[in-house]
């Protein structure tokens, strides 16, 4: 018995810890939250940032300068495995700090769910025809970033943060 219930409190899973199953659906709903506002915080300030070296605007326009100068280049559309697996670490790494370990796996579960969602959106959004009324608003609302004015709409899967802080489009602006 001593020995099942040493080992149990060793592991570092979900069941381990017995987490209750409000508190695991919060967290990952909280993971998915929090990577909305990543999602708005790194395009805006980190994708959307050029630096005034050379080199700096030569990275910049390899990492998101090119997908606006070609916004249907559909090789553009997704960050590769070499960048984006070792940002999840980084990520987890913060999150296992901020949220604690019991607690890091349903948020960063909801956390790269959340990222999952922005990349097929984005995807999609830049290569499938949408007819549902709820698709096509995320469409204009990226379109209109890549189109009219890229100083405006960063949420690529949604525009909610550029409502709530204040760098959605004119209402009038069609």
């Amino acid at each position: 018995m001593s020995i099942s219930l040493s080992f149990l409190y060793s592991c570092t899973g979900v069941s381990s810890f017995f987490i209750e199953f409000m508190k695991l659906i919060s967290l990952f709903v909280l993971g998915i939250i929090v990577w909305s506002f990543a999602e708005y915080l790194l395009h805006r300030f980190v994708f959307h940032y050029v630096p005034d070296s050379k080199i700096g605007q030569r990275l910049h326009f390899i990492f998101h300068g090119v997908h606006h100068d070609y916004p249907s280049d559909s090789r553009r559309l997704v960050m590769p495995p070499s960048a984006s697996l070792p940002l999840a670490v980084i990520f987890y790494l913060i999150f296992n700090v901020i949220v604690g370990r019991i607690f890091v796996a349903p948020f960063m579960a909801g956390f790269l769910t959340g990222y999952l969602f922005y990349d097929i959106t984005h995807y999609a959004i830049h290569h499938f025809n949408m007819h549902n009324k709820f698709w096509l608003a995320i469409k204009n609302h990226h379109m209109k970033h890549h189109y009219q004015d890229p100083s405006k709409g960063f949420g690529v899967s949604s525009p909610v943060w550029d409502k709530i802080i204040g760098t959605d489009f004119p209402v009038n602006n069609k």
